[in-house]
């Protein structure tokens, strides 16, 4: 079962706290400061053929989401949990209760999502931060719902993978709750290091609560729901915002 969890991580986010690391050391040996510098978020594969950069934008997305399904197998795998189904419902990543998830990761989102771009800001001000750019797409008409799928492949593959299938994995092999919180946080942050020491932090106190939120309602969909509209607002915020409010840092 560790080896198989090791794998699932391989594959998916722990390679990515991997890269995320090797591009902030490339951050922090580049000259200037980290805040003169910039994380770029969805941005374009073909921007002057835009059916092409369509083409790339979905493939990308779809074949993110590739570790989900792979979790789905393994905990259908293993059966039904205590009380719970089979597969992904059993970290309730399921519809059984949809307006109750949409609800909690509503509130979730909202206290999150405000305390996350304050942080930000004050960690790119203090000089310990890259400048976030969420997107960087051409405007086509496609933009928007891109962006909007980009931002739900985040939350679904991040909150099944390092909440709902990191921690039943952990609590298997018989970690305490405490030393599986910090493992699931700590991968949090270690795929956002690519934005900076605050994009690291703000990350790994998102984690925290997500495990805690997670331990308290059984659910995994609360924490999808909330992920994906901090991630929406963020995204859609800043392609219509960029440039045109003084605050909003560009890159």
């Amino acid at each position: 079962m560790g080896r198989e969890t090791l794998l699932v991580l391989a594959l998916s986010l722990g390679a990515s706290g991997l890269s995320a690391l090797i591009s902030f050391v490339g951050s922090l040996t580049r000259p200037g400061g980290l805040k003169d510098q910039a994380a770029r978020l969805n941005g374009s594969y073909a921007p002057d053929r835009p059916w092409l950069d369509l083409a790339w934008q979905v493939f990308g997305i779809a074949t993110a989401l590739v570790p989900v399904l792979l979790v789905a197998h393994l905990l259908t795998r293993e059966g039904p949990g205590p009380g719970r189904g089979p597969g992904l419902g059993g970290i309730g990543f399921d519809l059984r209760r949809p307006w109750s998830d949409l609800g909690r990761g509503t509130v979730v989102a909202a206290g999150i999502g405000g305390s996350g771009l304050l942080l930000y800001l004050g960690a790119r001000a203090s000089g310990f931060n890259l400048t976030v750019v969420p997107e960087s797409l051409p405007d086509v008409w496609w933009k928007i719902p891109v962006l909007i799928a980009s931002a739900v492949q985040n939350s679904v593959l991040e909150e099944v993978i390092v909440v709902g299938y990191l921690l039943r994995r952990l609590d298997r092999l018989g970690w305490s709750p405490g030393a599986s919180m910090a493992a699931s946080s700590l991968l949090r942050g270690s795929y956002h290091l690519y934005q900076g020491i605050g994009g690291f932090v703000g990350n790994v106190v998102m984690g925290v609560i997500f495990v805690w939120l997670y331990r308290r309602w059984g659910r995994v969909g609360p924490l999808v729901a909330a992920h994906a509209l901090i991630d929406i607002v963020a995204f859609v915020g800043y392609a219509l915002l960029a440039g045109r409010v003084g605050w909003l840092p560009t890159g």
